[in-house]
């Protein structure tokens, strides 16, 4: 099971990781190339759709970057509870905060949904002819992977909290 989750865990890396280079390159590139367009080239080449562009990249980026965080343990929380107690009490502490974590981020990424499909009754588009909830279906998505992170955490701390102990495992 172990190496289930292992394995499970590291193709979620590549493609996080992935998905954050090319949308950071993508986002410094056209930015720096708006720049040198209106500074040097004064405005010569008319890239009307690079600062919309420029703006989904980083609500791309805030919610890739939010399930890579999550994925790491580096997201913001308070963990009072860790520092004050020791032992299997932090061990199940975590166990319910992460579950609470990931039962939060379903309820927002499933409101996150039912937004996304009243969207798509508006027809918005962007870019001339891009529906834009495809480029806003992103954050559901996002908060389906980070419960997808708290839930693999969680199944990672009670194998730990189950594992044998030298003892048992002898036997």
């Amino acid at each position: 099971m172990r190496k289930l989750l292992d394995k499970l865990e590291q193709a979620g890396r590549l493609a996080e990781n992935t998905a954050l280079v090319v949308l950071l390159g993508t986002m410094i590139g056209v930015s720096v190339f708006q720049i040198i367009n209106r500074q040097l080239l004064n405005g010569s080449f008319s890239l009307s759709w690079a600062d919309e562009l420029v703006k989904i990249i980083v609500l791309w980026l805030a919610m890739v970057g939010s399930v890579a965080a999550a994925r790491d343990n580096k997201h913001i929380r308070i963990d009072l509870i860790t520092h004050v107690l020791s032992g299997p009490v932090v061990a199940w502490a975590k166990v319910i905060v992460d579950l609470f974590a990931a039962a939060v981020c379903v309820v927002i990424g499933w409101n996150a949904y039912r937004l996304i499909r009243e969207e798509m009754s508006w027809g918005d588009t962007i870019f001339t002819d891009v529906p834009l909830w495809m480029l806003h279906a992103i954050v559901p998505l996002a908060f389906l992977l980070l419960s997808y992170q708290f839930l693999l955490r969680t199944a990672k701390l009670l194998l730990e909290i189950f594992k044998p102990t030298g003892e048992e495992a002898a036997s």
